[in-house]
């Protein structure tokens, strides 16, 4: 079935459908959740209340993009889950393995064909991007993930956000020159992401 007809069926409670939905979007969602919140137990939590609460309101769907209907509501988790972690005691930036240890980027960022080289530069700068990420303020922060890493238009991402689309450019731009000036610190870093992405190009 495509995708409209998994939704169709999913809507009159055939929950194999739904999970035919789960595996299409899995890994946006996820990506979505762990770039908003920078920390992989806290994404995978945001996540799975995602798709739970995406299963209850499967019925007011009314069509559009499947896509930024179910980013709104991953969006809405990780928002939800901001407001509790404020009441509750901090946690470190980088999450930690079992034993204890802190590592920068989930496992699934680095290419498994890619050279040991090529690979610690691409966690680096993943490390170093979701690092600048979490400095900026959870509304900024959303812009930033649905555009430049979702690669959402900023209608679709006013959808998602549901605000206006002047308040998403705003939040973008400003968003954007927090971004660059934070990367700065990690200037040596930079040229690899131009060697990266034209090797992701080819």
């Amino acid at each position: 079935m495509d995708e409209t007809e998994l939704i169709r069926v999913a809507r009159q409670g055939d929950l194999e459908a739904f999970n035919q939905l789960v595996l299409a979007y899995q890994d946006r969602v996820y990506n979505q959740a762990y770039r908003v919140m920078g920390e992989p137990d806290a994404a995978e939590d945001a996540a799975q209340e995602a798709f739970i609460s995406a299963y209850r309101k499967l019925h007011t769907y009314r069509g559009g993009s499947f896509t930024a209907w179910l980013l709104r509501i991953v969006t809405n988790a990780c928002y939800d889950e901001l407001r509790r972690q404020k009441r509750r005691p901090t946690t470190p930036l980088e999450p930690e393995t079992n034993d204890g240890e802190t590592f920068d980027s989930p496992r699934w960022l680095t290419d498994p064909g890619d050279s040991p080289e090529t690979a610690l530069q691409r966690s680096e700068l993943a490390a170093a991007i979701q690092r600048c990420l979490n400095e900026l303020p959870p509304d900024f922060r959303m812009a930033v993930v649905l555009i430049d890493i979702q690669g959402l238009d900023y209608s679709e991402a006013a959808i998602v956000i549901e605000k206006p689309l002047g308040t998403i450019k705003s939040r973008l731009a400003r968003a954007r020159q927090r971004m660059q000036i934070c990367l700065q610190k990690f200037r040596e870093l930079l040229p690899h992401a131009h060697r990266l992405r034209e090797e992701a190009a080819l």
